[in-house]
């Protein structure tokens, strides 16, 4: 194992700092770690490890194999998991990266989550620099089959889910289901290259709008939208400029919310 200690901040507690890197690498470990695993991995003497080890398997952090030094992680972790969950709201976690993605693109910037055959929008931000933008807010719904937000929801889901979802949608178009078909098929290529699925005109003729999708902690799925205006937004400054962001923002908001998937 190769040394991982971090960087001491000027602030830090350094026994607290310690334990903490020492409960990271049991987290990341495939199999019960020993105290020369964890001293080789975290650069803290042996000694030292063998002290952070036993106050953290008497607080319930870390469970110690029986019969041997090697450790891995404890059940009191878990309730430290439920009460996080159980307080969890991922708008108060993305909204400050959103506000910075929308002041960016000059687009407004909603997150929404499905609900049948639409997604409806749990949050919306608009850039204090925008003069015109669309008018979409919390609550209103956009349609899976036509909007960058419902078709990055369809792309990201897989196998039966993703058949059934289809299916619903296919029954729902009737007629219109073999052009729908094609636009899908056509997302669905786009969201494995890129990431994200482009409407450019297909939900509302005057509005252009990429899509993405974002995990929570419980694995609930989320998707992430930007647009407005197709005159203000044209189709390369969106591929060119804004998309790059909106990925770039989404793989920030995932790696502080601990995202699952």
């Amino acid at each position: 194992m190769t040394n991982s200690a971090p960087t001491q901040p000027k602030d830090e507690v350094s026994a607290l700092a310690r334990g903490l890197a020492v409960l990271r690498v049991v987290s990341q470990a495939s199999a019960p770690l020993s105290n020369r695993d964890l001293a080789g991995a975290t650069g803290i003497p042996k000694a030292t490890v063998s002290r952070i080890a036993a106050t953290l398997v008497g607080a319930g952090y870390l469970r110690q194999s029986a019969d041997s030094e090697r450790f891995s992680l404890g059940a009191e972790l878990l309730n430290l998991s439920n009460a996080y969950l159980r307080n969890f709201d991922l708008r108060s976690h993305a909204r400050l990266y959103l506000a910075e993605l929308a002041e960016f693109a000059g687009a407004a910037v909603h997150l929404g989550v499905r609900d049948g055959l639409e997604i409806v929008l749990i949050d919306s931000i608009r850039p204090h620099s925008a003069v015109i933008l669309s008018r979409l807010d919390v609550g209103m719904r956009m349609d899976m089959a036509t909007s960058a937000a419902g078709r990055a929801y369809l792309a990201a889901l897989e196998g039966p889910p993703r058949e059934a979802l289809l299916d619903s949608i296919r029954r729902n178009a009737g007629a219109d289901w073999r052009s729908v078909s094609a636009r899908l098929d056509a997302a669905m290529q786009e969201y494995a290259q890129k990431g994200y699925c482009s409407s450019f005109g297909d939900w509302h003729r005057d509005i252009h709008a990429l899509g993405t999708t974002l995990a929570g902690p419980r694995g609930e799925l989320y998707v992430v939208t930007c647009g407005g205006p197709g005159y203000l937004l044209p189709r390369e400054m969106m591929v060119d400029k804004i998309a790059p962001r909106m990925m770039e923002t989404v793989r920030v908001i995932a790696k502080e919310v601990g995202a699952v998937g």
